[in-house]
């Protein structure tokens, strides 16, 4: 999966600030490198501008507008959905290695957004509902697709919800696979 400036979209995506970048861009929004700035106070500005511009040359942000500002063109970028996803068959095609890196990267931008929200003035934990709990679970096969198939379902039914006043951005992040089989079970 290759983007307009031969970067491999996979290795593009798969990176902890990048990550970061997309999240904070994602539900429609419309941000400057500024604006991104102030929203990953944790990063380098320098570091933000490089990895915008990485994303921008590569078409996973586009510019939404232009406008002057202190005779400086300020850009105003919006994420381009269709080249944030990696499709079923990239997956299909990644090594085990590029899920190894894959996860690595999704874990790191995970736990720096975590670490960013508790360093905030105001952040409440229980008020905000957080939770980051793991659940072992015994499914066959299909009791595993019906999971994914609700699990999909109540994400797909709020995921193109506006931004409006009275709603704050959540991060979700589902995360599943199987554990090792103890022995003695099938």
């Amino acid at each position: 999966m290759w983007d307009r400036s031969g970067v491999d979209t996979i290795d593009l995506v798969l990176h902890p600030v990048r990550l970061r970048i997309l999240h904070a861009m994602s539900g429609g929004r419309t941000r400057t490198t500024t604006d991104l700035c102030a929203y990953l106070p944790d990063v380098p500005r320098t570091t933000v501008y490089r990895h915008v511009g990485l994303l921008a040359d590569a078409g996973v942000l586009e510019v939404a507008g232009e406008q002057r500002v202190h005779g400086a063109v300020e850009r105003r970028y919006r994420l381009n959905r269709e080249r944030t996803v990696i499709s079923p068959d990239a997956a299909a095609a990644m090594s085990l290695d590029d899920h190894r890196r894959g996860f690595a990267v999704a874990m790191a931008a995970l736990i720096a957004d975590f670490h960013a929200y508790l360093d905030r003035e105001h952040a409440d934990p229980t008020a905000d509902s957080v939770s980051y709990r793991q659940i072992p679970l015994w499914l066959d096969r299909a009791e595993l697709a019906a999971l994914i198939n609700e699990i999909s379902a109540a994400i797909l039914k709020v995921a193109g919800n506006e931004p409006t006043p009275d709603r704050s951005p959540y991060l979700a992040s589902p995360i599943l696979f199987p554990l090792e089989v103890t022995p003695g079970r099938p």
